[in-house]
């Protein structure tokens, strides 16, 4: 910490500050300044006049200044504390998220029999809130009422503000409800809470019945909408904002582009960048990287990859959101390449850098490769490898038949495994044939995360593919007692701006009749090119193989695909997203319908893109 650096004095002794004194601390304006003139002040002994050490403090406490350390050092040196002098202070340990020495101020101010007014009580109760010290601020809001302050909205404000923020929702409405004058804060504040505790309709209530709304309150809402898995809510939302005449700030525009890679609406997303460049955001930061990873989770990679290079000073995390896309899209080979530029330059790869390159080696069955990047992230850049680093090391290993490594690293890991790497082992197993480690691994994630419906699915797949039927019931009952059911197949697919989703067998949509006459149009063709259906992927106990048949051509993604070909035009993409794992049969068919009808297909199930071109597909049947 710099020392204060005494300022050249000559003939002056006196102890009562001088017009100019004073003249000068009120214009000082930088730290070097503030500090000659503390020195000054401490030499002449001038630090004890109340004037010289209000503005001293206020000086430091000063936003274009903020030196808390100074602020402190200059409260200790004052023998008589004022109301003013704490209240500076509180502000500033706030304001610099030192909230524990905030209220620890507040005490003391009560101690020497201070009383707070309507400046000190809002700090405080922020800085409650921040600590998620609900009890303190219970008391702090008894102290409101006991001193007169219980219609002030500044103070009001801020306790609608903590008591949302500690998720006390009723005791947040009670008293906005009872506030004659509610300002933006108040109602920003409301909203937040309810979006908080998932009451999205009362939110939505509450932001329509604002009289005005401000910058916060839009943005509250949109990103309400989109932590919480809303994304159309969100955009509808944005679009709102929009047609108000609102300028969106890059907080909006971060909680759009997610909503639209949540959705993967490439229409939306294209939207959305080109309406950034003609408002001329600066493309770069948060923004350049949310843009890379909204057009690699849209299917998009090559439009990734334009807004990657058109980055004049990328980051590290630039670097990371492309090879994470690229990996992705099963396009291991650029990802490690990208990854060696990225080292090239001597830029110094993070933790997330690795779980990118990682989880391209597992997409494209990069066993050895993995094991190598794993390794150099510990050895060569000093980087301890989390749970997901294992996660990862674990996926690589359990996709290439490698179980028996696989359980070895899991049960040497320093920590204990969570739910996903268990469910990787799992998944191996069931891939590979493993009963032995699927039952294994079963047991350990019934054990960590009961909860999870993933582990009974695929226990009970494992099971039904060995046609050991009384074990796939018993799991299934398992499943019927706890109240757990199997997420149906969804795919959806966009088009002119909407989106149509189809579940297993769907017969709902405006065009059923058109798409029917489609999927037997697809089963001839298909036929004729000598395919014949994988009917071990129905896992249910059907002896009929016709009846099997029948139930793999009504997947919800083989409705998609029929609904993009009567409705996108050739030569455009179809881009499709499932909500599950591909299975065996329906990727091969995707395979032989992109040479057949010779269109580009894009399938983005729960782990990672396909792109179906000329019959075969970008991951070389490796998933």
């Amino acid at each position: 910490m710099q020392t204060l650096q005494y300022a050249p004095i000559h003939s002056l002794q006196r102890y009562i500050p001088s017009p100019l004194h004073l003249t000068v601390l009120k214009t000082s304006k930088t730290l070097p300044e503030t500090l000659q003139l503390h020195a000054f002040s401490l030499k002449t002994n001038l630090i004890h006049h109340p004037s010289v050490s209000s503005c001293l403090l206020s000086l430091y406490v000063d936003p274009k200044i903020n030196n808390l350390h100074y602020a402190r050092s200059t409260f200790d040196q004052i023998q008589d504390h004022t109301l003013l002098l704490y209240n500076l202070l509180i502000k500033c340990c706030v304001f610099n998220h030192r909230s524990h020495e905030a209220t620890a101020l507040f005490c003391d101010m009560l101690r020497e029999f201070l009383l707070p007014d309507n400046f000190t009580l809002p700090c405080v109760i922020k800085g409650c809130a921040r600590l998620a010290a609900i009890k303190e601020g219970k008391q702090i809001h008894g102290l409101v009422l006991k001193l007169g302050f219980g219609l002030d909205k500044f103070v009001l404000s801020s306790l609608v503000s903590m008591y949302a923020k500690s998720s006390e929702i009723g005791s947040a409405r009670e008293i906005f409800d009872k506030m004659p004058d509610r300002n933006f804060v108040a109602w920003n504040a409301m909203i937040s809470g309810y979006m908080k505790s998932g009451d999205f309709d009362s939110a939505r209530v509450l932001f329509n019945d604002m009289p005005m709304r401000d910058l916060i309150s839009w943005n509250s809402m949109i990103s309400g909408y989109e932590k919480n898995g809303r994304f159309i809510e969100a955009l509808e939302l944005f679009e709102d904002m929009l047609n108000c005449e609102f300028m969106p700030n890059d907080a909006t525009l971060v909680s759009a582009l997610s909503a639209v890679s949540g959705l993967a609406s490439l229409s939306k997303g294209r939207w959305i960048h080109s309406y950034m460049i003609k408002n001329e955001f600066v493309i770069d930061g948060v923004l350049g990287t949310l843009l890379v990873q909204m057009y690699s989770k849209c299917g998009s990679i090559e439009s990734a990859l334009k807004v990657f290079r058109a980055i004049s000073r990328k980051k590290v995390g630039h670097w990371t959101a492309m090879i994470v896309g690229l990996g992705m899209h099963g396009m291991a080979a650029q990802a490690l390449d990208l990854f060696n530029e990225l080292c090239s330059y001597r830029m110094k790869p993070h933790a997330i850098t690795f779980i990118g390159v990682l989880n391209a080696c597992s997409h494209a069955g990069l066993v050895d490769d993995g094991r190598r990047y794993f390794d150099m992230m510990i050895n060569e850049y000093g980087i301890q490898p989390t749970i997901e680093h294992y996660g990862c090391l674990v996926d690589i290993l359990c996709r290439t038949g490698n179980l028996e490594e696989a359980r070895s690293i899991v049960e040497r890991m320093p920590m204990r495994p969570n739910m996903v790497i268990l469910m990787s082992l799992l998944s191996g197993a069931r891939n590979h044939g493993n009963k032995d480690i699927g039952e294994y691994a079963a047991n350990h994630l019934l054990e960590e995360a009961p909860e999870t419906i993933g582990c009974y699915v695929v226990l009970s797949n494992m099971y039904a593919a060995a046609g050991q039927w009384e074990k796939v019931s018993k799991v299934r009952e398992m499943m019927k007692k706890r109240g757990f059911r199997k997420d149906p197949g969804c795919s959806s697919i966009e088009h002119r701006g909407v989106l149509h989703e189809f579940i297993v067998g769907d017969k709902s949509h405006p065009q059923t009749k058109e798409i029917y006459r489609k999927l037997s149009e697809m089963r001839d063709k298909l036929r004729s090119a000598g395919h014949v259906p994988d009917t071990t992927q129905v896992l249910l106990c059907i002896e009929d193989e016709k009846e099997k048949e029948a139930e793999l051509e009504n997947h919800s993604e083989r409705l998609a695909i029929a609904f993009g070909l009567i409705n996108i035009k050739p030569g455009s993409p179809i881009r499709i997203v499932k909500n599950l794992r591909v299975c065996n049969d329906c990727h091969s068919v995707t395979k032989l319908l992109s040479g057949i009808y010779n269109r580009e297909i894009i399938v983005r199930d729960n782990s990672r893109f396909h792109h179906f071109t000329n019959g075969s597909c970008s991951c070389k049947d490796f998933w």
